[in-house]
C-alpha cells in the first residue's frame, strides 16, 4: 500500500461523504413536496407532464396499484427498446448505417436498460444506432433510477405513515426522481465532462491516417483509423448517477472519449455512489429520526471501505508468478509496481480499485479497467460486493431498500433473543413483513447459483467460456452475480452474446429486479397500514453502534454462507494455485 493509494481514497471517500447531507436534505424536500428551489421554478413544468400524461397526482395509490403502475411502464419501457433496435436501420440519427440488432440481442439489451442494470454484450459504438443510444438507453437510464428511487420513497412512506392503506402515487414520484434529481444533475456533469474532452456531437465517425500502415487480419493493409464519436458526455452523466453502467463504446470509462482526465474519472466515480449514499440521509430525514440515517450508512461504510483497501492491496502487490520469475513489481519512482495489466496507465491502480469497488458496491457496472484481468483476491471483491445483493450502497433507490430488508431481518432476530415483537422506527415487524424480506434476500442467490450451474453443465454454454479451470468458473460465476443483482460488469472472457446468455441473463436481470421490488412494495403496504407504536424499555435502539455492527454481521453472514463455497471453486481456489498452495 503506497502513499498515493492512501491519499486518493480518503479524498475520495472524504468527498462522498461531505455530500451526504446537503444532498440527502434536497431530496427528501422533493419527495414531501416542501419548497427546494427547483421543484418551486419548475413546478409549471411538472403539471404540465401530469396534464400531458393525464395523471392525477392527488390521488394516492395502494401498493398493488403502485407495483401494476411500475411494472407497466417499465414492460412498456422494454417493448419501446427492443422496437427501437430492430428498426433502427430504418430510423433517423444512423449515420454509420447501422442494421438492426439481433433478437435475442435486442431482448437482453432491452431488459437490461429497463432493469437498471445495463449488462452489455455488444460494443456501443458497432452495434447502436445515436437514436438508439438516446431515444432508448439514455431514457432508461434516467427513468429506470427513477423507478428504485420511487420504490426507495414508497417504502418510507410506510415507516411514516399510520393506518393508512396507500403508499403515494408512483407516477408523481417518478416525475419528481427525473425531474429535480436526475436531470439537474447529469445536466452538470455532462457540461462538466464536455468541458474534460467527453465527445458529444451528431457526426459521424472521423477518420485519421495512420502513422505506420499496418496489415489487417486478413492481409490487407490498413491506412486509416476510425475514430468513433456520438452524442456521449449526456449519457456517461446519467449512466453513473443512476447507477446504470452502460457506456456509450464497448470499453465503457476506459474510453479516452468517454473518461479522458483523472478530474473526469474522479467525478465519475464519485457519481456512481453519490445519490446512493445520500439517500440514506432522505431516509433518516423523512422518517424524522437522521440518525437511522446515518446507522444504515455507517453499515454500508463498515464493509465498503475494508472491500476498498484489499482491492488496492492484492492490486499493488502484484502478480506472484511474475515475481517467481523476477519481475520487479515494487512501485517506484520510476513505475507504478503491482497489477497494470487491463489498467489505463492515466488511472493506475489505486483508481482502478476504486472505481471497481464502487461499481459493484453499487450496482452500477460501469468500468474504467478490465476486471477479468484482476488478481483472483481483488477480482473476487467486485464479485462478493455484488452478491451481498448489492445494498453496499447500492443501486439508486434499489440499494437502499434492499438494505431495509437486512434491517428488517435484524430486528426480527433480535427480537426472538429477547423474547419481543421486534419492531423498527415504531412499527411492528411481523411474520408478513420477515415473508417478504425472506423473498429479497433468497432471489438474488438462486437466480445467481441456478444460473451459474446450468451454465457450466450445458455443452452450448460452455463453448462460451474462453479460460479453462476455476478462472473460467469465476467468469461465469461473476456474469450471473452482475446479473442477478443488477450490476452489469462483467469478467470479459466469456462470450456472451449468443442465444443462450442473451436469454438466460435477460430473464435474470428481469427476476432479479422485479422480485425484489414488488415484495418491498408489499412491506410498504403493510406498514402503512399500521399504527406507529411508542417506543419502550423493551425497544431495540437501531442507531446505536450495536446494532449497526449486528446489521453488517447478519450483511456478511448471508453472504459469506450463501456464495463461499462458490467462490472457493473459482477466485480463491485459483489464488491458491498461482501462490503455490495447491501445487
Amino acid at each position: 500500500m503506497t502513499l498515493n493509494n492512501i491519499i486518493q481514497s480518503v479524498i475520495f471517500l472524504a468527498t462522498l461523504l461531505l455530500l451526504v447531507k446537503p444532498l440527502g436534505i434536497y431530496m427528501a424536500r422533493i419527495y414531501e413536496g416542501k419548497p427546494a428551489g427547483l421543484n418551486v421554478w419548475f413546478a409549471p413544468v411538472e403539471r404540465w407532464i401530469y396534464r400531458l400524461s393525464a395523471i392525477r397526482p392527488e390521488i394516492s395509490m395502494s401498493w398493488k396499484t403502485y407495483a401494476f403502475a411500475m411494472m407497466l411502464f417499465n414492460v412498456l419501457g422494454i417493448i419501446v427498446v427492443y422496437a427501437l433496435q430492430r428498426l433502427q436501420a430504418h430510423l433517423l440519427l444512423n449515420p454509420m448505417l447501422m442494421p438492426a440488432v439481433p433478437a435475442d440481442l435486442a431482448f437482453n439489451t432491452a431488459v437490461s436498460f429497463a432493469t437498471n442494470t445495463n449488462w452489455q454484450s455488444y460494443g456501443g459504438e458497432t452495434t447502436l444506432s445515436y437514436l438508439t443510444q438516446m431515444l432508448g438507453l439514455t431514457v432508461q437510464n434516467f427513468v429506470s433510477a427513477a423507478t428504485g428511487m420511487a420504490i426507495l420513497v414508497a417504502l418510507i412512506r410506510g415507516f411514516v405513515q399510520k393506518q393508512i392503506d396507500t403508499i403515494g402515487n408512483f407516477w408523481v414520484d417518478l416525475v419528481r426522481s427525473t425531474l429535480y434529481i436526475l436531470l439537474p444533475l447529469a445536466i452538470i456533469l455532462s457540461l462538466v465532462l464536455v468541458s474534460q474532452g467527453v465527445v458529444q456531437t451528431f457526426e459521424p465517425s472521423a477518420k485519421v491516417s495512420l502513422l505506420q500502415p499496418t496489415k489487417g487480419a486478413d492481409g490487407n493493409e490498413i491506412t486509416e483509423q476510425v475514430i468513433t464519436l456520438g452524442p456521449a458526455a449526456s449519457q456517461v452523466a446519467i449512466k453513473q448517477l443512476g447507477t446504470n453502467g452502460g457506456g456509450f463504446f464497448n470499453v465503457n470509462s476506459a474510453h479516452p472519449l468517454e473518461n479522458p482526465t483523472p478530474l473526469s474519472n474522479f467525478l465519475e466515480v464519485l457519481s456512481i455512489l453519490i445519490i446512493s449514499a445520500a439517500l440514506c440521509y432522505t431516509f433518516g430525514f423523512m422518517v424524522r429520526d437522521t440518525r437511522q440515517g446515518w446507522a444504515i450508512l455507517a453499515a454500508m461504510v463498515i464493509i465498503f471501505v475494508p472491500c476498498l483497501y484489499c482491492c488496492i492491496y492484492f492490486e499493488q502487490k502484484g502478480n506472484p508468478l511474475l515475481a517467481d520469475a523476477g519481475v520487479n513489481q515494487k512501485a517506484t519512482a520510476f513505475q507504478p509496481g503491482g497489477n497494470m495489466e487491463g489498467k489505463e496507465s492515466r488511472f493506475g491502480i489505486v483508481d482502478s480499485a476504486i472505481w471497481a469497488t464502487a461499481t459493484t458496491a453499487a450496482s452500477n457496472g460501469s468500468v474504467n479497467s478490465m476486471h477479468d484481468s484482476f488478481m483472483p483476491l481483488s477480482g473476487m471483491i467486485p464479485m462478493w460486493l455484488m452478491q451481498l445483493g448489492e445494498v453496499i450502497f447500492g443501486g439508486v433507490g434499489s440499494g437502499l431498500y434492499g438494505m431495509i430488508a437486512f434491517v428488517i431481518i435484524a430486528v426480527f432476530i433480535s427480537g426472538l433473543m429477547i423474547g419481543r415483537t421486534p419492531e423498527y422506527l415504531g412499527k411492528k415487524i411481523e411474520s408478513y413483513e420477515m415473508k417478504m424480506a425472506a423473498i429479497v434476500i433468497l432471489i438474488p442467490p438462486i437466480v445467481v447459483l441456478a444460473g451459474t450451474a446450468v451454465s457450466v453443465i450445458l455443452p452450448q454454454a460452455k463453448a462460451a467460456i474462453l479460460n479453462p479451470g476455476p478462472h473460467g468458473f469465476s467468469e461465469v460465476l461473476y456474469a450471473f452475480s452482475s446479473a442477478g443483482n443488477n450490476n452489469g460488469s462483467a469478467f470479459a472472457g466469456l462470450s456472451t452474446n449468443n442465444l443462450y446468455y442473451n436469454i438466460a441473463l435477460g430473464l435474470a436481470m428481469f427476476f432479479a429486479r422485479y422480485l425484489l421490488a414488488i415484495p418491498m412494495l408489499a412491506v410498504a403496504g403493510s406498514l402503512s397500514k399500521k399504527k406507529i407504536v411508542p417506543p419502550g424499555q423493551g425497544t431495540l435502539p437501531t442507531h446505536t453502534p450495536l446494532f449497526i455492527l449486528f446489521l453488517v454481521m447478519i450483511v456478511l453472514i448471508v453472504g459469506a454462507l450463501t456464495f463461499f463455497p462458490a467462490l472457493a471453486l473459482g477466485p480463491i481456489v485459483e489464488h491458491l494455485t498461482m501462490t503455490g498452495g495447491l501445487r
